[in-house]
């Protein structure tokens, strides 16, 4: 046990300066690719008719991150998704499942119902307040305000996606934390199929970058795209039954996968 626990950090610290160099080259695409595109999305995001036009950027966005920072999605599952809107449901291990998503479901353009502080970086500010939806989560009236919009939003034709773990867990990742239920209830709100998506290795391939020795280098991203739920089922299930159905459905991949880290 002790010679597995020496080994274990002496690769992380073997590792650490490869892994913060690379967190650097993310940092440096990120930055020239937010502004190279941000002249050419922020015209379509001040009217509604144009809005819909700026999510082609974002895809091109998506890949250019993928193709420069060599990340290369792999889909152990793809199932077909229902006719749109939908809402999309995922586990959140890392910043990477965010700029992943538009190029992995490029065809029904969506919007990110995420939480607030990503308000704080002054360009990816711009973007998110007009094109997604902040949720607040520690204001009541101002979540209220966002579930509104979400069914707004939808009813123009924008699928969401959500992460209902509400953030990325801070230990044991890839296990899951429990599920919140605003995504459930929106679904059910809306009469929305939802279609639950699995990541099972992004945490590391980019770790949080608050971690500036955490691990992260180029490589295969695997994702699950499960069956997805349909209206009826939606409409058939409570919101806890909803929820856990979900859970169960995201989490099976990872289970299989770490059955170390399951209780």
């Amino acid at each position: 046990m002790n010679v597995g626990i020496s080994y274990f950090w002496f690769m992380r610290i073997v590792t650490a300066p490869f892994s913060l160099l690379w967190k650097l080259h993310i940092a440096i695409v990120f930055l020239l690719t937010t502004i190279l595109f941000y002249p050419l999305i922020l015209p379509f995001l001040f009217s509604e008719k144009s809005k819909k036009h700026s999510f082609k950027f974002f895809v091109a966005w998506s890949w250019c991150v993928r193709i420069f920072c060599f990340y290369f999605v792999v889909k152990k599952l793809d199932n077909p998704l229902p006719k749109g809107p939908y809402i999309i449901i995922a586990n959140h291990m890392s910043y990477l499942d965010i700029f992943l998503m538009p190029s992995i479901f490029p065809k029904n353009r969506f919007l990110f119902l995420g939480k607030s502080e990503i308000l704080k970086y002054p360009l990816i500010k711009t973007y998110f307040k007009r094109l997604n939806i902040p949720l607040f989560r520690k204001n009541p009236i101002k979540s209220a305000k966002a579930l509104i919009r979400s069914k707004q939003e939808m009813k123009k034709g924008w699928s969401l996606i959500i992460f209902p773990e509400g953030s990325i867990p801070d230990v044991d990742l890839p296990k899951m934390i429990e599920f919140k239920e605003g995504a459930f209830q929106l679904a059910k709100s809306c009469r929305a199929p939802i279609v639950p998506v699995t990541f099972t290795n992004n945490h590391k391939l980019l770790s949080d970058p608050s971690h500036v020795f955490g691990p992260a280098r180029p490589g295969n991203s695997y994702v699950h795209v499960h069956p997805f739920i349909t209206v009826d089922e939606v409409k058939s299930l409570t919101k806890s039954e909803l929820k856990d159905k979900c859970f169960d459905l995201i989490k099976g991949p990872i289970a299989k996968q770490y059955p170390d880290l399951q209780d």
